[in-house]
C-alpha cells in the first residue's frame, strides 16, 4: 500500500492509499516515489544552474515546474510499469527471485524503448539493458 510520511517538528502526517489491489498498489508506490525523485533531480540540476549563473527569473521558474511534471511523470511512469511488471511476473511463476528482476527489466526496456518510438535492434538493445540493470540491482540487494 503506498504510504508517506512528513514531519516537522513534532507535527507528524501520514498519508497511505489502499487502491484494493496489491498490483495496482504497488505500481502507484513505485510512480509516486520514483517520480519524486525524478522530480526532485530536476529541482537541484537547475538550482545548481542559476546559482552558476547568479541570477533566476520567473520564466526559469516556470520552465523548472514544467520540466518536474514531465520528469516526474516520465520516470514514475517507468519505475510504475517495472514494479508492476515484476509483482505479475512474481504472481505468475509463484516464486520470489532474481528471475523476476530479470523478466519484469526485459518487459519494462522494451516497453519503453518501443512507446520511444524506437525500432527493432534498438528496442532489443533497451530490453537487455533493462534486464541487466534490474538484474544487478536485486543481486546488490541481496549482498546487504
Amino acid at each position: 500500500m503506498p504510504s508517506a510520511g512528513l514531519e516537522a517538528g513534532s507535527n507528524k502526517v501520514d498519508v497511505a492509499i489502499d487502491l484494493g489491489n496489491p498490483l495496482l498498489n504497488r505500481t502507484v508506490d513505485g510512480f509516486l516515489k520514483i517520480g519524486a525523485v525524478g522530480a526532485c533531480r530536476v529541482v537541484a540540476e537547475d538550482a545548481f544552474d542559476c546559482i552558476h549563473r547568479g541570477d533566476i527569473s520567473k520564466r526559469q521558474l516556470e520552465e523548472t515546474l514544467k520540466k518536474m511534471c514531465k520528469e516526474g511523470a516520465y520516470w514514475g511512469a517507468v519505475a510504475g510499469v517495472y514494479v508492476g511488471m515484476e509483482y505479475g511476473v512474481e504472481r505468475a511463476r509463484g516464486d520470489r527471485d532474481w528471475k523476476n528482476a530479470l523478466i519484469g527489466g526485459i518487459a519494462t526496456g522494451a516497453l519503453v524503448s518501443a512507446a520511444s518510438n524506437n525500432k527493432g535492434n534498438k528496442i532489443a538493445q533497451d530490453a537487455i539493458t533493462g534486464g541487466a540493470i534490474a538484474t544487478a540491482v536485486e543481486f546488490i540487494n541481496y549482498l546487504t
